[in-house]
């Protein structure tokens, strides 16, 4: 039940930042660009904008971290395993445990040394520049999202060391499609 709300509100997280981020560097263009057309210029030129370009900055790198956890998570974070792919099955088990433990300390390190960074910067009382958003708030992605791609690693693992599969990610394939060969062939039309 944890990991199911854990995996949506992943997920809804990612989509929130990304289709809000759109939405403003939208907004801040399309304002940019018809602001010099006479009609539009005593109507859009009062809207201050400035702040946008920090603030897509800021969802983006929100996004991003917790992203990698979610790609750690479904197969679709960047591994290579070319030469893994060559080795006899046991030596290809103890390899990918290694690397996915390896995965794991790296990113509780990470994850330790901005939760350092964090608590170091929380008293400081520093503000971002446009925004003025407390700069802890805006570096505390690191720590989260680090310490939930070191949690993503380790249940790879867990699950890889007792099924010995990894998540994959097909890219052909569509939720809610079962049986997409049936929509590729049209119907056969009777014989007259």
């Amino acid at each position: 039940m944890f990991l199911r709300i854990l995996d949506r509100l992943e997920e809804i997280l990612i989509a929130f930042l990304i289709g809000a981020a759109t939405l403003v560097i939208f907004a801040a263009v399309t304002q940019r660009y018809l602001v010099g057309y006479p009609f539009f210029y005593d109507l859009l030129y009062d809207i201050n904008l400035t702040w946008a370009q920090e603030l897509c900055i800021y969802m983006f790198v929100w996004m991003a971290k917790f992203g990698a956890a979610y790609g750690v998570r479904t197969g679709i974070h960047v591994g290579v395993d070319v030469l893994v792919n060559y080795l006899s099955p046991d030596k290809r088990r103890y390899v990918v445990l290694f690397s996915l433990f390896c995965g794991a300390l790296f990113t509780f390190i990470v994850g330790t040394m901005g939760a350092k960074f964090v608590i170091e910067l929380y008293p400081t009382g520093q503000v971002s520049p446009d925004m003025e958003i407390p700069r802890w708030f805006v570096f505390l992605c690191v720590p989260l999202g680090s310490y939930l791609m070191c949690f993503r690693f380790l249940q790879v693992a867990w699950n890889f060391f007792w099924t010995n599969q990894m998540p994959h990610h097909d890219a052909g394939h569509v939720d809610g499609i079962d049986d997409f060969d049936a929509l590729e062939t049209p119907p056969k039309e009777p014989a007259r």
